[in-house]
C-alpha cells in the first residue's frame, strides 16, 4: 500500500460514524434472551464475548448461562440501528427507550 493510500484509509476510518443501536444475545439451548444498547454495534460482540469468556460480565444471568452452555450456544443479533444524533443526550434517551421496547417485546433480560 502506498503512503498516500494508507493516509487516505486512516482518514476515512477516523471519519466513519459508529453504528448505534439495540442488540439481542440469545441462548440457543435454553431459549433465553438478553437485550442491550450499544454506542458501537460493530464492536459489541467482541467486547461482550471477551467479558463473558473471562467471567466478568455484569449481567449475572447471562454469565451463568454462558458458563453452563458455552460460547457455541450463543448468538448475537442487531435488532435496530438508530440514526446518528448530534446530541449525545438525545441519542442516549432514544437508546434507552428502544431498549425497553425490545426487552418487553422479547421478554428479555437486560445486559
Amino acid at each position: 500500500m502506498q503512503r498516500e493510500d494508507r493516509k487516505a484509509a486512516i482518514a476515512a476510518y477516523k471519519k466513519r460514524e459508529d453504528a448505534v443501536g439495540i442488540y439481542a444475545v440469545r441462548c440457543l439451548v435454553s431459549g433465553e434472551a438478553w437485550v442491550g444498547k450499544a454506542p458501537n454495534l460493530d464492536a459489541i460482540q467482541n467486547r461482550l464475548w471477551f467479558t463473558l469468556g473471562h467471567g466478568s460480565c455484569t449481567a449475572k444471568s447471562l454469565q451463568a448461562a454462558w458458563d453452563q452452555h458455552g460460547a457455541a450456544a450463543f448468538t448475537i443479533d442487531v435488532l435496530e440501528r438508530l440514526e446518528p444524533e448530534e446530541s449525545a443526550y438525545i441519542r442516549n434517551a432514544m437508546l434507552k427507550e428502544r431498549c425497553l421496547h425490545w426487552r418487553a417485546e422479547l421478554g428479555a433480560q437486560a445486559i
